[in-house]
């Protein structure tokens, strides 16, 4: 009986995890706009649930790090991340896709 509820446990834990990625994988999107002065690039995206955005919109995304402004430009498709840190929504990783 132990061996079944351990099993039954490790199973649990298993797909919670798979929900934690799943929940961290990355989103598509389109850059629209970089502004390097304001450290702000303009995505088309589609739904982010985890910053419960349930429909695709256009958004400005705070860019803390340099690079990630002189990474992409207008019109570049994206795969990225963001988060909602002190109320601002903001990159914590974009990279280009083809």
């Amino acid at each position: 009986m132990k061996k079944i509820a351990r099993l039954l446990l490790a199973l649990a834990l298993c797909g919670g995890a798979q929900a934690a990625i799943a929940q961290s994988a990355a989103i598509d999107g389109q850059v629209t706009k970089v502004d390097q002065s304001a450290k702000k690039i303009t995505i088309k995206h589609g739904a982010i649930r985890k910053l419960d955005m349930d429909q695709g919109m256009t958004m400005v995304f705070l860019a803390p790090d340099p690079n990630m402004l002189k990474a992409v430009k207008a019109g570049d498709k994206v795969k990225f991340d963001a988060e909602r840190v002190n109320g601002q929504l903001t990159l914590t990783k974009i990279e280009k896709t083809k």
